[in-house]
């Protein structure tokens, strides 16, 4: 069984107390000059603290966790018994009639004190036990819900890029009916935006200027089957040493020329990303153009993704703005 290193620091700290205890009485004569002979010192010492020591290390190591932990209360509390009366055995089997006649008063009250002594001993290691058991289960709790964050934003993720390969594959079919050497542009322009997606996205946070070029490949890609009567408008700005999730707003921007743009109607995407003061703000408004139900690629899916990974990663530090105000569809993130 692998023993971890808080373990092992733990183990030598109550060592460390113990070894202190046991030289403290030592160190007391010798600053102290009494004329008690050091071996005499060590001997008392160890005969107080050396069972209080073993009780509350087979405690703290083998009973608590075996028994205790394991329900087996009764168990636990017969060890214990057991255990105690092993080191005060004398005590009950003493003839105190032995003693000096002026030595057999209060022989037993004095004698029970080792007794207490090992019952509150007994009763610490179970105290800082259970209170070193409830640290680490928060711990291993936290772990894994950072585990489960991860995979989500993780499964988020993979869920980005079939939609968004799903709906520019159908860009280029509808194209290659149109013009076929821009068409074998278009799949070029395509094969770098998936080389980024693939190979460059396997980080947490990638560079918020790879992200811009990524976002401005893809806008050139759709502005190809947009018609005379769409407007679309790009400012994004990028500033040096931004850090971004990657793809993060990628499906914003699939959304907004899906149901943006219209065949026979005046149609207009605008987008905007920019930092300023620590704040990342992306605004995209379009027209909307609502799809009829069979068209299940503009289901909204990767809106919503967006949106869970921006309350996985910025909890408390973002905003989302959804409207739908006099035929425009507007959104607007802000990341502090």
């Amino acid at each position: 069984m692998k023993v971890s290193k808080k373990k092992v620091l733990a183990l030598v700290m109550q060592l460390g107390v113990f070894a202190f205890l046991l030289g403290l009485p030592l160190l007391l004569a010798y600053v102290g000059g009494t004329a008690v002979p050091a071996r005499t010192v060590l001997y008392l010492t160890l005969w107080w603290f050396g069972p209080m020591m073993v009780v509350y290390m087979v405690n703290y190591y083998l009973l608590v966790p075996q028994l205790f932990y394991k329900h087996h209360r009764w168990w636990y509390v017969v060890a214990n018994v057991l255990l105690i009366g092993l080191f005060n055995h004398s005590i009950f089997w003493f003839n105190a009639e032995y003693l000096p006649e002026m030595a057999r008063p209060g022989y037993y009250s004095y004698a029970i004190v080792p007794i207490v002594l090992h019952i509150f001993t007994a009763l610490g290691a179970l105290g800082i036990r259970h209170l070193s058991r409830m640290h680490e289960v928060e711990l291993q709790i936290k772990e894994q819900q950072q585990k489960n964050t991860a995979a989500e934003l993780a499964w988020l993720k993979n869920q980005l890029n079939p939609h968004f390969l799903f709906n520019t594959l159908n860009n280029i079919s509808s194209l290659t009916q149109i013009d076929a050497d821009q068409a074998q542009e278009s799949i070029a322009q395509l094969s770098d935006l998936l080389r980024y997606a693939m190979y460059e996205t396997d980080k947490p946070l990638v560079p918020l200027a790879g992200e811009v070029e990524f976002m401005n490949n893809y806008i050139e890609l759709m502005r190809l089957r947009c018609g005379a009567n769409t407007q679309v408008e790009v400012q994004l700005k990028a500033e040096q040493g931004v850090m971004v999730p990657p793809l993060l707003f990628i499906s914003l921007i699939e959304n907004a020329f899906k149901h943006g743009v219209s065949s026979n109607q005046p149609s207009s995407i605008h987008i905007q990303l920019s930092v300023n003061d620590g704040v990342l703000t992306f605004v995209c408004d379009n027209t909307n153009h609502p799809k009829d139900d069979a068209d299940r690629s503009g289901s909204g899916i990767g809106l919503e993704n967006t949106r869970r990974r921006l309350q996985l990663l910025y909890p408390d530090r973002h905003e989302w703005e959804q409207t739908l105000k006099d035929g425009i569809y507007h959104i607007k993130i802000t990341i502090k």
